[in-house]
């Protein structure tokens, strides 16, 4: 009931860009988890009143920087740093669809951040199988698994907090322009 298939697979040319630039992808994701994490307190914050997505969210957030935590222990192996903050094209044009109204804000972010979950859950499998190192691919293919459990996560507080024919037609709507966003974006050494 809370699965959903994206619009538009990513190609596996993204994996060889990736790896290609595996540091710069390694800097990239650090900032992802820890920015995932901060989502997740901005919403503990912004709806207190909803005592399950609050509970959900500490959660998330403590498991993102558990991940963050990870990721700079390999780059700091490897002797890198993180790199500046750059806006994410993705993120930037998938947030762009969010409505601002107030009643539909939250499912909107719900079913956004959804499909940022989802599609990091496409991307660490696909990373997964193509790293060669046994110990990263492992650590890819645990990652994928949390943001399945991430982006199943949103969808029940969806579900929760608004009806299910609202939400399906909403969620149908944004995996469509999350599509067309995937598609019109050049691969990078990035998560997104």
């Amino acid at each position: 009931m809370f699965e959903f298939e994206l619009r538009a697979a990513t190609k596996p040319e993204w994996a060889e860009v990736a790896k290609a630039d595996f540091d710069a992808f390694l800097q990239d994701h650090a900032a992802c988890e820890r920015k995932a994490a901060g989502l997740a307190m901005s919403m503990v914050q912004h709806y207190p009143d909803k005592p399950d997505l609050v509970r959900g969210m500490i959660d998330l957030a403590m498991e993102e920087m558990a991940h963050f935590r990870e990721v700079i222990k390999i780059m700091l192996d490897k002797g890198l740093q993180q790199a500046n903050d750059e806006k994410d094209p993705y993120i930037k044009l998938l947030l762009s669809t969010v409505r601002r109204n107030s009643e539909m804000y939250l499912l909107d972010r719900l079913l956004v951040f959804s499909i940022v979950e989802r599609r990091g859950h496409e991307r660490f499998h696909m990373m997964g199988e193509a790293l060669e190192d046994p110990k990263m691919k492992d650590f890819y293919v645990r990652l994928a698994k949390a943001e399945h459990r991430h982006y199943t996560l949103f969808m029940k507080l969806a579900h929760q907090y608004y009806d299910a024919d609202v939400v399906n037609a909403r969620l149908d709507v944004l995996l469509d322009e999350e599509a067309a966003i995937v598609k019109q974006l050049p691969y990078r050494a990035a998560v997104h």
